[in-house]
């Protein structure tokens, strides 16, 4: 049962709400400073996504993250950094640059498109004269107007508040521009810094009672959704990649797709049938994104059940987009983080947004894919358009075959008056085919699970194989 929220904790919840009509009316700068190449190498180690993405396109995304909540987004700027400065992140010069430009256009908020510390942030505050938030903030406050599922929505408060609690104290020296709560976008806050701090961690500790019973439940929906037979094809790829487009296109459903970053944060699933007759759930998930926050990590895990214990993976790339190789490698390392299994067996990739692409550049995927080859080549890309159609043939296709080669088919013949087995049957397994011969024994050819064949086998001592799985 939910326990009663305090009138503290219902002011808590008051200033996360979206204040639309505010984000729509203040003027935004959005600031780019990014790390050159060789100052990239010196603070980093390793193969990174920072260093093979491009900065125009790393801008336009910061740009469009804040145009997702209708920020107005007066101009996009790109501010080098040859070294991380701790107290403002950027340069003195600099600073001072961007204070002009602040002051000139009447900017009311700074996205600043990289990790500030608190001091950071609040030193820049003073020196901008306006309100600033960095690339966690901006993308908490999408996550808290967009999550709608109750898991979700309480995961992205407890991100909100743990990220607002470290920005609490001294943030600013004169009380009425305190921080209050945990908005980015709203107005002052509370002048009791310590009561605020202590109000937050007593609602943080609440909600991670409420979501121990969430998860709870939902185990309980998982194993109800592990009886069904249905193989899970699930949807992972970068925001913006055309998942939902795609979604809809083979479902016939109406999920929410817009050109633009995390158009829709819940995952949706429904069952469909492939081109030969197999039905399978398809699931369509959140879009991830470079340089995720950790503490937004546990609100995808909320989010993600159904690619945790998919069968097929269909990764989603935007072919048509400039950065589409590092996209890749950020959705690959989201999922590594978040402990899901990234086997070539388990993933199929999705090359979209075809209708988007020069004639050479179709030809080149084409070749690369292998299409016209051997369109059931399970482990080859599909070149496809959400959009148009193409290429849809090629990627079901391609699921089928997957299918077929993770599970293994049998031939049963049971009794007529053997209904107890047949129940099972179709409980567990999924029945291909079924003939009766006219004194009623039944004929079945059936494709089962591999976590389930060895009741099976138990159980059906006679069944013969048909194929062998690999």
């Amino acid at each position: 049962m939910t326990e009663p929220m305090t009138a503290g904790e219902a002011r808590l919840q008051a200033m996360a709400a979206p204040e639309g009509d505010i984000a729509a009316a203040t003027h935004t700068l959005v600031v780019g400073p990014y790390l050159g190449r060789a100052a990239a190498a010196r603070n980093t180690t390793g193969h990174t996504p920072e260093i093979l993405r491009s900065t125009d396109a790393r801008l336009d995304e910061a740009a469009g993250l804040a145009a997702a909540i209708e920020l107005d987004v007066v101009e996009a700027i790109v501010a080098p950094v040859q070294r991380i400065r701790p107290s403002t992140y950027l340069g003195k010069g600099r600073v001072e640059e961007l204070a002009g430009v602040i002051r000139a256009r009447e900017i009311g908020l700074v996205v600043m498109d990289c990790a500030l510390s608190p001091v950071q942030q609040r030193n820049l505050e003073k020196a901008f004269g306006c309100k600033v938030i960095d690339r966690t903030g901006l993308i908490l406050e999408i996550f808290g107007r967009r999550a709608s599922t109750r898991e979700g929505t309480l995961q992205v408060e407890h991100a909100h508040l743990a990220y607002q609690k470290s920005r609490l104290v001294r943030s600013w020296t004169h009380l009425e521009r305190q921080r209050g709560g945990f908005g980015f976008l709203g107005g002052p806050g509370e002048t009791q810094i310590e009561a605020d701090r202590r109000m937050i961690q007593e609602r943080m500790t609440k909600i991670e009672r409420e979501l121990d019973s969430v998860t709870r439940t939902r185990g309980l929906h998982r194993q109800s959704r592990a009886r069904v037979p249905y193989p899970i094809v699930a949807l992972v790829g970068y925001t913006n990649a055309g998942k939902s487009t795609l979604f809809n296109t083979l479902t016939k459903a109406q999920v929410m797709a817009q050109d633009m970053l995390f158009a829709t944060l819940d995952p949706t699933a429904r069952a469909t049938k492939l081109p030969h007759g197999e039905t399978v759930i398809l699931s369509d998930t959140v879009g991830f994104i470079s340089e995720l926050p950790t503490s937004l990590i546990a609100a995808f895990r909320a989010t993600l059940e159904d690619v945790i214990h998919a069968d097929i993976l269909l990764h989603v790339r935007d072919v048509s987009h400039g950065d589409s190789e590092a996209q890749a490698e950020d959705v690959g390392s989201v999922l590594r983080e978040l402990g899901i299994e990234t086997s070539a067996a388990r993933i199929i990739e999705v090359w979209n947004k075809a209708d988007l692409l020069d004639g050479d550049e179709r030809t080149r995927l084409l070749n690369l894919s292998g299409q016209g080859r051997s369109d059931r080549d399970s482990d080859a890309p599909a070149l496809v358009s959400a959009v148009t159609g193409e290429g849809l043939g090629v990627l079901t296709a391609r699921i089928e075959a997957r299918i077929a080669r993770q599970r293994s088919t049998f031939a049963v013949v049971l009794p007529p008056e053997d209904g107890a087995a047949l129940h099972w049957l179709y409980e567990n397994a999924e029945v291909l085919d079924r003939r009766e011969e006219e004194g009623g024994t039944m004929h079945l050819a059936i494709r089962i699970a591999p976590e389930k064949e060895p009741r099976f086998l138990n159980r059906f001592e006679g069944a013969r194989r048909l194929n062998r799985v690999g």
